[in-house]
């Protein structure tokens, strides 16, 4: 992959002529948005009120740092088959902006200072657990899973489930039961999410070469995995209130929600089509969204447990 833009006539070195706002965008923004949004709710639901909100914020600028190094050391290795999808195509390296070596070195500088910094601020478990994090995203998801299985969705979410438990342990110093159910919720929303997703880039997908579940076991199959991660999602969710991190309004939430979640991923089966996927897709981010604000919003309200 060549370091420079590719125009004719033109050989000024791309980092050159890269913005402040392409080297942002290697850290994917809005998938570190997420990142922060679960992990800070990881802090506020563990027990007991924040009792340093200077170190806290430490700790979630961290976090979100280690979100980001996760996803430039990802667009460093995926560089090439984002360049074949539409929907990556003019991602900052594929599209000549910044040198795919500039993207390894910013990834690598961005993990090692969000492990120190939450070291300093949220103690060794939590900075453990952050490398742990940027380590399997990359590693075991980007770099293992992700060209050859279509597992690599269920297996590789879990990178994105950890930001809660991380949450926790930079608030606590402990990753107990409930921090892990932080986990499992957002493990089993991946993959009706993400399959939803892949449906509507199917294409995008096949010309890359990556086997997602529906280039490779065909759209029913698709949708009945859909259908039935979703029913193991909604009928597991209301059952963090076992612990003492959800309320009430958490569970009436999370079963009006499932059921709508519910609700459309059998219209996907039923009906199949971009339109159903899509209006899927979009539904699912504003579930895992909704829950853990109506958690945020529990605990600082005083109505948990």
């Amino acid at each position: 992959m060549s370091d420079t833009v590719a125009t004719p006539g033109d050989e000024t070195p791309a980092h050159l002529t890269a913005s402040p706002r392409d080297y942002a965008a290697l850290l994917k923004p809005r998938v570190m948005s997420l990142s922060i949004f679960t992990a800070l709710a990881g802090m506020v639901a563990a027990p007991g009120a924040i009792s340093n909100w200077g170190l806290a914020i430490l700790s979630t600028i961290a976090i979100a740092l280690g979100a980001g190094a996760s996803a430039a050391l990802n667009m460093w290795w995926d560089a090439d088959i984002d360049g074949k999808m539409s929907r990556t195509a003019k991602r900052p390296i594929p599209d000549g902006k910044v040198p795919a070596a500039e993207a390894f070195a910013l990834g690598l500088v961005l993990s090692a200072l969000s492990v120190w910094l939450l070291a300093l601020s949220g103690g060794y478990l939590a900075a453990a657990l952050l490398a742990v994090t940027i380590g399997f995203y990359v590693v075991v998801y980007s770099m293992l899973l992700k060209r050859r299985t279509p597992q690599n969705i269920v297996i590789g979410g879990a990178a994105g489930a950890l930001p809660p438990v991380v949450g926790y342990a930079a608030v606590t110093g402990t990753a107990p039961w409930e921090a892990w159910a932080l986990f499992a919720l957002i493990f089993l929303w991946t993959p009706p999410h993400f399959w939803a997703l892949s449906l509507l880039k199917k294409d995008d997908y096949e010309a890359a070469g990556i086997p997602m579940l529906p280039n490779v076991a065909g759209d029913r199959e698709t949708h009945n995995q859909i259908v039935l991660y979703t029913i193991v999602l909604v009928i597991a969710a209301p059952f963090l209130a076992l612990f003492p991190i959800a309320g009430w309004p958490y569970v009436a939430a999370s079963v009006i929600m499932g059921v709508e979640f519910l609700r459309r991923s059998w219209i996907l089966r039923q009906e199949p089509g971009n339109k159903a996927a899509g209006k899927l897709f979009a539904f699912s981010i504003f579930y895992l969204f909704a829950l853990f604000l109506v958690l945020l919003i529990e605990h600082w309200a005083g109505l948990h447990g």
